[in-house]
């Protein structure tokens, strides 16, 4: 790329912000030389994800100009960057071999740690709404929600699409669902308008357990309860041995991309068949637009390695949450590939 040339384009920029040119003339001159800058910089070695100090990064910037060139160039560069990164952590040495590489920095809190998440204990009450929550505390005075009382909405929508014109959903379909949180879901499949005949519930954390004993989940007809992390059962006969489910679904706490990842590896082997249905909590890099997209985009590619298209659709949020900042929610959709 021609350096010179993008001095000497910068150079017309600011000459023409300085004579007070029209902004529509200032607007072409950016429209047209900021992807070539942005490109020039990425091949550079610029940081896709670096912020400022309001916490904005470039794509950000770029999406509030309505720059779409620029923005999907910063957009695809993360995308390459967390696909090599993931690369690199399934390759990675064991954790104790002297050739183990810091990938990047751990959070060993609740909110990062599954260990710390599993022995902190969790507050289950009610917000100034009046909705159900349910909290972890992070640090002395910090506390996270686990699950929220406002995605509800997100979990009607979710069960809409994976049950509602299921073929099996009048037999009563087999359910698999990941992570209980407040039961939020899991009472949405008892709602069908038939039960599931089965209903597996993995859950590890002994205060999410004791709520779910409390509310007499052990004890629904066609319920089944797995105390533990889905690492431990996700090639074990309590699940294998089923067959495979109609719906899986996964909203798990403290874990982060690589794990769902890991996850998405075993689907295929937890459906029944085609017909089947995948979904998951879809979260990730929901603080920021550009983190978001590059989230979800980085998961449906990884699902198609497995076999598993996805189908997306938009719920509306109506105004940006507390964990949540986007307006949109993007909720998958998978079904296994028919060749």
């Amino acid at each position: 790329m021609d350096v010179d040339a993008l001095v000497s384009q910068g150079k017309e920029l600011v000459d023409a912000i300085l004579r007070r040119r029209p902004l529509s003339e200032i607007k072409s001159m950016v429209e047209a030389g900021a992807p070539l800058l942005v490109r020039f910089l990425i091949e550079e070695g610029a940081i896709w994800n670096a912020v400022d100090n309001l916490h904005n990064t470039a794509g950000d910037i770029a999406l509030s100009l309505n720059n779409e060139r620029s923005y999907t160039i910063i957009r695809d560069a993360g995308i390459r960057s967390e696909l090599l990164l993931t690369l690199l952590q399934k390759r990675a040495p064991a954790a104790d071999s002297p050739l183990d590489i810091i990938l990047k920095a751990t959070d060993t809190t609740p909110a990062g740690s599954t260990d710390a998440f599993l022995s902190t204990r969790l507050e289950y009450t009610k917000d100034e709404h009046g909705q159900d929550i349910c909290l972890v505390k992070v640090g002395e005075q910090e506390e996270v929600g686990v699950m929220m009382g406002w995605e509800r909405g997100i979990m009607q929508e979710t069960v809409r699409r994976l049950c509602s014109d299921h073929e099996n959903l009048a037999r009563g379909l087999k359910v698999l669902n990941v992570g209980f949180g407040l039961g939020i879901i899991d009472g949405l499949f008892q709602g069908l308008p038939t039960k599931p005949s089965l209903q597996v519930i993995i859950e590890p954390h002994p205060d999410v357990l004791k709520h779910m004993r409390e509310q007499g989940w052990y004890d629904k007809p066609g319920v089944k309860v797995l105390e533990g992390k889905w690492q431990d059962f996700i090639e074990s006969e309590k699940l294998l041995g089923i067959g495979g489910f109609d719906v899986v679904y996964s909203d798990t706490f403290s874990e982060d991309y690589s794990e769902l990842h890991r996850f998405f590896e075993h689907v295929p082997d937890l459906l029944a068949g085609p017909e089947s249905r995948f979904g998951f909590f879809n979260g990730l890099g929901a603080t920021n637009a550009l983190f978001y997209d590059v989230y979800t985009r980085i998961s449906e590619l990884h699902l198609d390695d497995v076999g598993i298209d996805v189908e997306w659709s938009d719920v509306d949020m109506g105004s940006t949450r507390e964990y949540f900042a986007m307006r949109t929610y993007r909720l998958p959709v998978g079904r296994m590939k028919t060749f």
